[in-house]
């Protein structure tokens, strides 16, 4: 059975080690497995940390590994590659040190000045997304053992039957809830298996350790009322917020996107809140038309604007929107709503021409963010720009397609949509209680 994301494998797999509570630490192997390994611990309330290892590919074969390295100076070979491959003594060392370099880098910028959390005498419960050949867990497992773990628990998603037989020997237990026959790649596995970036794996290990970012931020999991309907949601509130930027994401999508989680995490340590929710129940979602019915996520959006602004915690607060994909359709239809006064709007690779007469209405300052290879969705941005009489600019993202995977592409576009909303903010009044109302003038109601 696929997996979502690694949110979803992750929640899923910790369904299956409740009885592991206790003087637990769970270790998540960098970088595709801290996702994973973030929800398991966050079920079995335990300390979150990295297990480092490193994969020894065979020179101008990389993707062959003849063995592992590990942090405690941990090393495994794999005598029968090495042997196949003509592997020289030199030739070990060589990729040995430069793989024990990464190594190092891995470990200053996972941790920080962060202590390696303490394994002596505790039960180690090492995550991934999922095994192929499994060289780096069988590392993972002899590296947490040498640190004084008294037992050693594998636990993953999915994995080849192959990987699972040659690991028994290292751990205690695995867990593991689907082993195919046909195994080809941990990918095939998961609707979403796009990049994990150093950055995810830093901002989880952060949270999770609880370190605030700069100013006291306090994050609640909320059900957001629209309409009749109860949606699940995450409101996070920095010290001094001015203003909660409310997420709606694109088809498909979640509240625990970390796409989404990381752009809010670069908006809350510049001092703005956020707003992550579902935009549909799960029956909704369900019927795929209603991933696409922008006029039905519009109004969800206006329904969700009135509900923060009758929240105590929020009601002091400007709205702003962050849309992606046809969240930002959906944004601008309700941007356009005649009854609200959103501060700013961003769209990151996003269909702005989907919210269709209603461009003309908009009267928030709009950020419409593309990469420069997502070339077909450039084109629609531009053409629903040239719609718009508000404040707007077209920000191009040079080297990234539609999703923002490349290294660096998605950090770009929330620094943009930082600095617009940062900008716009500064240049409105400070409270609610003191904004003079709108002169906008409406030619007739907006359209429907």
């Amino acid at each position: 059975m696929p997996f979502v994301d690694r949110v979803d494998a992750g929640r899923r797999l910790a369904a299956h080690l409740q009885s592991l509570r206790g003087d637990v630490v769970v270790l998540g192997l960098p970088r595709g497995g801290v996702p994973v390994a973030a929800e398991v611990a966050r079920s079995l309330e335990a300390p979150l940390d990295v297990i480092l290892v490193r994969k020894l590919g065979v020179p101008r074969q990389p993707e062959l590994a003849m063995g592992a390295i590990g942090e405690g100076g941990v090393q495994i070979a794999n005598d029968d590659v090495i042997r196949a491959a003509g592997v020289t003594n030199s030739q070990w060392a060589a990729v040995a040190n430069r793989e024990q370099a990464e190594l190092a880098r891995r470990a200053q910028r996972f941790r920080g000045n962060r202590p390696r959390v303490d394994l002596a005498g505790r039960v180690a419960v090492l995550v991934d997304d999922g095994i192929a050949t499994g060289a780096s867990a069988m590392a993972a497992c002899r590296v947490a053992r040498k640190l004084g773990a008294a037992r050693v628990v594998l636990a993953v998603p999915v994995a080849s039957q192959g990987a699972v037989e040659a690991i028994r020997s290292a751990a205690d237990e695995i867990v593991c809830l689907e082993t195919p026959v046909a195994f080809r790649a941990v990918g095939e596995w998961y609707d979403d298996f796009s990049q994990t970036t150093d950055e995810e794996v830093v901002r989880i290990l952060e949270q999770s350790s609880g370190r605030p970012a700069p100013g006291a931020t306090t994050t609640t999991e909320v059900e957001v009322t629209a309409g009749s309907l109860r949606l699940a949601g995450r409101l996070t509130l920095p010290d001094q917020a001015r203003v909660v930027v409310v997420f709606a994401h694109g088809s498909g999508s979640s509240r625990h996107s970390p796409r989404n989680q990381l752009v809010a995490d670069v908006l809350n340590r510049a001092g703005l809140g956020t707003l992550l929710f579902d935009l549909l129940t799960p029956g909704e979602e369900r019927d795929r038309t209603n991933v696409f019915d922008i006029e039905l996520l519009g109004h969800r959006l206006v329904e969700v604007t009135h509900w923060l602004e009758a929240n105590p915690a929020t009601r002091q607060l400007d709205v702003a929107y962050f849309g992606a994909s046809t969240g930002a359709g959906a944004a601008l239809w309700a941007a356009a709503a005649p009854d609200l006064d959103i501060t700013a709007v961003v769209s990151r690779g996003g269909r702005p021409d989907l919210a269709g007469s209603r461009l003309a209405y908009v009267r928030a300052p709009t950020l419409l963010i593309v990469g420069s290879r997502d070339e077909q969705v450039l084109a629609l941005n531009r053409a629903a720009a040239s719609q718009l009489r508000c404040e707007h600019r077209v920000a191009v993202v040079p080297g990234a397609t539609h999703l923002f995977e490349e290294p660096g592409t998605l950090q770009a576009a929330a620094a943009l949509a930082r600095d617009w909303f940062a900008s716009h903010l500064a240049a409105a009044p400070a409270a609610k209680s003191t904004r003079s109302a709108r002169t906008d003038s409406w030619s007739g109601s907006a359209p429907r």
